[in-house]
C-alpha cells in the first residue's frame, strides 16, 4: 500500500485506527480454547468498519510455536482476502546484518505480502536499508518508545545536548523517505510530538501507548497531527480483551468505535475531512 492509498483510507473511514492483534490465551475468553485464529477472526469483522491498520505482534503468536506461527499466517491472509484495504504491520521489531535483514525482508514482503515491518534502527544504516527496496512496502522503524526503559538510551544526551533518539531520526530519515519510512513514536511522550516533528515533519507515526497504557489521543494529536494526518494509533489490550466473555467481539467493536469517534472529530478540527 503506498502513501496516498493509506492517507485515502484515512479519510474514507474517517479513522486513523490501528487494532493490534496481540491475544493473550490467559485473557481470551475460554470457549476458544486458545484458537488465535478464531479469536483475530471475529476481532477482525467487528472492527475493520474503524480501522484502518492492523498489528499483529508476533511474539503472541511465536510463543505457541509452529502453531501459533501458521494461525499468524491465517490472520494475515484472512485480512488480505477480506479487507484488502486495510494496511497490516507485521510488529516483529527486525533488524540484523544486511544478509540476515534481506531474508526478513523478503519473508514478511515477499512471501507474505505484508504493507510494513517494525525494526530496530540499533545496528544502523546497513540493517534497515535491505527492507526499504521493496515497491508500497514500508519500514517502520523505532524511534521514541513508551516503555520505562526508553530513558536508559533513547533520551541520553551527547555533548551538545542532543537525545540519542533525535539523532537516530536524523540520520535515519536519510536512508529512506516519507513514503517508505514511518517511525515508532509512543503515546506517553506528549509534548515530545512536538520535537519529532520539528525533525520529521512529514513521515507517518505508528503510535502506540493509547488505552491501556494511558497516551491521550487528543494530545498526539495536537502535537503530533500533520495536514495529512501523519498518525496510525494503535490500541491493542484496550479493544481485543476489553472483555473476556462471549460478548468480546462486540466490546471490541464499542472500543473501536469509540477511538474513532474520537479521532473523527479530530480530523475534522484539522480539515483534513
Amino acid at each position: 500500500m503506498n502513501r496516498q492509498q493509506l492517507i485515502d483510507e484515512i479519510r474514507r473511514k474517517k479513522s486513523f485506527l490501528c487494532v493490534g492483534l496481540d491475544p493473550d490465551t490467559a485473557k481470551m475468553p475460554a470457549h476458544l480454547n486458545g484458537d488465535l485464529f478464531n479469536f483475530n477472526k471475529e476481532i477482525i469483522d467487528a472492527t475493520a468498519p474503524y480501522a484502518v491498520a492492523y498489528k499483529p505482534n508476533l511474539a503472541f503468536y511465536e510463543a505457541l510455536g509452529t502453531k501459533g506461527y501458521a494461525m499468524f499466517e491465517q490472520t494475515v491472509k484472512y485480512i488480505q482476502e477480506n479487507y484488502p484495504e486495510i494496511f497490516i504491520i507485521a510488529d516483529a521489531k527486525r533488524g540484523d546484518i544486511g544478509n540476515t535483514s534481506r531474508m526478513y525482508a523478503h519473508s514478511f514482503f515477499e512471501e507474505m505480502n505484508i504493507d510494513a515491518v517494525t525494526v530496530a534502527p540499533y545496528m544502523g544504516e546497513d540493517s534497515v536499508t535491505p527492507f526499504l527496496g521493496f515497491d508500497g512496502k514500508w519500514v517502520i522503524l523505532l524511534g521514541l518508545t513508551s516503555n520505562k526503559g526508553s530513558h536508559d538510551f533513547q533520551l541520553t544526551t551527547d555533548a551538545q545536548g542532543t537525545p540519542l533518539f533525535e539523532t537516530v531520526m536524523r540520520r535515519s530519515s536519510q536512508w529512506g523517505n516519507k513514503g517508505n519510512m514511518m517511525y515508532v513514536v509512543g503515546a506517553t511522550q506528549g509534548k515530545m510530538f512536538a520535537d519529532v516533528r520539528r525533525i520529521l515533519p512529514e513521515h507517518f507515526l505508528l503510535v502506540p501507548g493509547v488505552g491501556a497504557q494511558g497516551g491521550s489521543l487528543a494530545e498526539v494529536a495536537k502535537y503530533g497531527m500533520t495536514d495529512e494526518c501523519g498518525l496510525l494509533v494503535n490500541s491493542s489490550r484496550g479493544i481485543i480483551h476489553a472483555s473476556n466473555g462471549s460478548d468480546f467481539a462486540a466490546v471490541a467493536a464499542a472500543k473501536a468505535e469509540e477511538l474513532q469517534q474520537e479521532m473523527e472529530k479530530l480530523l475534522a478540527e484539522k480539515g483534513i475531512i
